[in-house]
């Protein structure tokens, strides 16, 4: 059984390269793509299910024993993150029907998306440092392609800034690797935690850690987030859903990892360095949240300032925290996807991009208006959807941990979030109707399907919060006993 470990990667990658042979079969390329993410999604929940019979899974490669050969490892924390990347990208390929040029559906569109999934995946469920550095850039690679669908000057221009921040970050993460295998002689997560644990946390490792933080807080958009709101506000619409709802969320996720598992002795230094980075990027992602009238740049803060919200959980890690900011991670993978698909179901139907030229909506696009309104209440934290519980939890974490100048970052920057959108909402979809039925493009059956989709999901996790908190409470306990992890990779040798 441990063997399905590795399908969420694998799948993917063996069919994106099948559809690089199947160029001109676009309907063949759309069905293959969308049946992996389903059978991804079929796979995540069994896997899940047996996590919680037998414990945290490892798939060794190659028959060579930890820590010698490489390896997969599955827990609540990372599958619960894949079977939210595998349903969101489903419903983003079914988005693509309907808006994707064929052209584009042409030139290896599909391919790209499954390896960018892959990616994603695989760095969820490596148990290696070196090989979280390649599964991010299996992912990066992807999303330098994705990321120029359209060819305008645009997109070049922003792809250029996308392409260099990351270069450099891989190259810090590479330097950062280097120095934590000369000083700890392994790059296994679990053997790293092992003799950090049985040796202290030397000044050196503690310098190490920072590091890394540098370099997941470039990809992540923490702090250092000034190349995101232009990346994520170009791309096509399903692209720039993914991208919203994924990618950072890799860094988001790499941080958790190390920062439970490894780097977890100095916590007075570290933690403290996270929690001042993730109030600044919730002041910075406040700021230019209601600073722009651009819709795209709108939706893209909002993402900014979920990364500022999610690390607080990380920087306080108490029980209720890690788990509230675990429930979160996994909101706002749904929520920001149905975020910019509705973003760009407007921007498709309206021709315009800014709040000033779009007024009326709700006129002629009822369901649309009503979804977005849905949409605005769930990352406003509005219950009983989910954004609520996870903000609940968070809060409760840091009033535990006594950071309190962080709960009113937080609290207050949902405020903006709220104010943000609903002026979208009472802009563009309420007031005289500005562009005429007849010269609107009518909004097509594959966009209404995907964002009701992603909808669903969001009331789902809110309603369903109590039968969800089992594998919640089990990625939490895992994050916070590194030892179960550990137990789990050496418990047979």
């Amino acid at each position: 059984m441990n063997n399905l470990i590795i399908m969420p990667m694998m799948l993917p990658v063996l069919t994106g390269i099948v559809l690089l042979f199947l160029k001109p079969y676009v309907k063949v390329q759309r069905t293959l793509s969308l049946l992996v993410f389903g059978a991804n999604i079929g796979i995540s929940m069994y896997v899940l299910h047996l996590i919680q019979q037998n414990g945290v899974m490892r798939l060794d490669f190659g028959g060579w024993d930890p820590p010698f050969g490489i390896l997969f490892v599955a827990d609540s924390f990372s599958m619960l993150l894949v079977l939210t990347a595998s349903i969101v990208a489903a419903v983003c390929v079914i988005y693509s029907f309907s808006s994707v040029d064929a052209q584009f559906e042409k030139n290896y569109y599909y391919s790209f998306v499954l390896f960018l999934i892959a990616g994603v995946n695989g760095s969820f469920l490596t148990g290696d440092v070196f090989n979280l550095f390649v599964n991010f850039e299996i992912m990066l690679l992807a999303s330098y392609v994705l990321i120029t669908f359209g060819g305008k000057k645009r997109q070049l221009r922003e792809s250029i800034k996308y392409v260099i921040i990351n270069v450099v970050s891989s190259w810090i993460f590479l330097v950062a690797i280097a120095y934590l295998y000369g000083a700890v002689g392994t790059l296994n997560m679990a053997h790293i935690a092992e003799r950090v644990a049985e040796n202290g946390q030397t000044p050196t490792i503690t310098v190490i850690s920072v590091v890394f933080l540098t370099v997941f807080a470039l990809k992540a958009g923490l702090f250092l987030y000034i190349w995101l709101p232009g990346s994520y506000s170009v791309p096509i619409t399903p692209v720039a859903a993914m991208f919203g709802a994924l990618l950072t969320k890799v860094g988001i996720y790499a941080m958790f990892r190390m920062f439970t598992l490894i780097f977890n002795q100095e916590q007075q230094f570290t933690h403290t360095l996270i929690g001042i980075l993730a109030g600044l990027t919730l002041i910075g992602g406040s700021i230019g949240a209601v600073a722009y009238r651009d819709l795209r740049l709108i939706a893209a803060y909002n993402v900014v300032i979920a990364v500022g919200f999610i690390l607080v959980g990380l920087a306080v890690s108490t029980p209720a925290a890690i788990e509230g900011s675990i429930y979160y991670l996994i909101h706002d993978i749904i929520i920001k996807a149905l975020l910019f698909l509705l973003i760009g179901t407007m921007i498709a139907v309206t021709g315009q991009t800014k709040l000033n030229e779009i007024s009326g909506l709700i006129k002629n696009h009822p369901l649309l208006g009503w979804l977005f309104f849905l949409t605005m209440l769930s990352l406003a934290g509005i219950p009983p959807l989910s954004g609520f519980i996870g903000k609940v939890l968070i809060g409760e974490g840091a009033v535990e941990g006594g950071a309190y100048v962080l709960l009113a970052l937080a609290f207050i920057s949902s405020i903006f979030v709220l104010y943000s959108l609903l002026r979208v909402f009472l802009t563009s979809f309420w007031g005289e109707t500005i562009i005429s039925k007849d010269e609107e493009v009518p909004v097509k059956k594959g966009w209404i399907v995907s964002t009701c989709l992603l909808a669903l999901g969001t009331i789902a996790l809110g309603l369903g919060a109590e039968p969800i908190s089992i594998y919640i409470q089990d990625a939490s306990e895992t994050l916070l006993n590194p030892q179960i992890y550990i137990d789990a990779v050496f418990g047979d040798n």
